[in-house]
């Protein structure tokens, strides 16, 4: 019997539990910094120390981060179903943790990449990206990291995927950041789907989406129980 696709949509929130600060933690490694000034290509330009700075900051703090109980139930769903992870974080924890599909929306932490050449990406040795680090064609490397004002070259892989899916779950992400907060409406119409945060944004366009306002620690490992007893045929 074929198995069916599951796609897991994943935020801020499922790293949180591992101690990696969410995008706009106010205590958090923005340090007082506005998001424009860190996180777009205008910041880049304006001040590209600044940002280097910022990133090299998050990644020590990935590095030392590890895979929480949400990140190692969701490996378990590959036992019996086709999974794809798509997700919005920059961290490895979902590879850490043993996932074999993955989709980084947003790009990665653990890659450098041309400033003038987007398909020159190279793996980070170490924590950091120094001011001064060029690619092959003489321009300063600077982090893999879809900032606002760049396009999201995974995205439409990435709705590909959820125009397929038998079962689509987000997970910690409070859906307002697109075009990523778009993605659910691709899922097809017999597509169940399942929302778990700890805040659940109070919203008609929800629709029939079963949610969970709970932490992703708490929540994700009830439901992919609940996911493969299905599997099984078990009640």
């Amino acid at each position: 019997m074929e198995k069916k696709n599951i796609v897991v949509l994943t935020g801020a929130g499922i790293s949180a539990e591992s101690g990696i600060p969410t995008f706009r933690d106010a205590n958090g490694l923005w340090e007082g910094h506005d998001v424009m000034a860190v996180a777009s290509i205008e910041g880049w330009k304006k001040n590209p120390a600044l940002v280097q700075e910022f990133y090299n900051l998050r990644r020590k703090a990935a590095l030392a981060a590890r895979p929480n109980a949400a990140h190692l139930a969701l490996r378990q769903l590959e036992s019996a179903y086709q999974v794809t992870i798509v997700t919005q974080n920059v961290d490895l924890l979902h590879e850490q943790a043993g996932s074999t599909k993955i989709i980084h929306l947003h790009g990665r932490l653990d890659q450098s990449k041309s400033s003038i050449d987007d398909r020159l990406i190279y793996q980070i040795e170490g924590e950091e990206i120094k001011m001064g680090d060029l690619c092959e064609k003489g321009s300063q490397l600077r982090p893999n990291i879809v900032w606002f004002g760049e396009a999201v070259p995974e995205i439409e892989r990435a709705m590909s995927y959820v125009s397929r899916a038998d079962i689509l779950i987000i997970i910690g992400t409070s859906l307002q950041v697109y075009p990523a907060a778009g993605l659910r409406q691709f899922a097809p119409h017999y597509c169940r789907s399942f929302l778990i945060d700890k805040q659940i944004p109070n919203s008609t366009t929800l629709g029939r989406i079963k949610c969970f306002e709970e932490a992703a620690t708490v929540a994700v490992p009830i439901l992919v129980k609940q996911l493969l007893q299905e599997a099984s045929g078990k009640d």
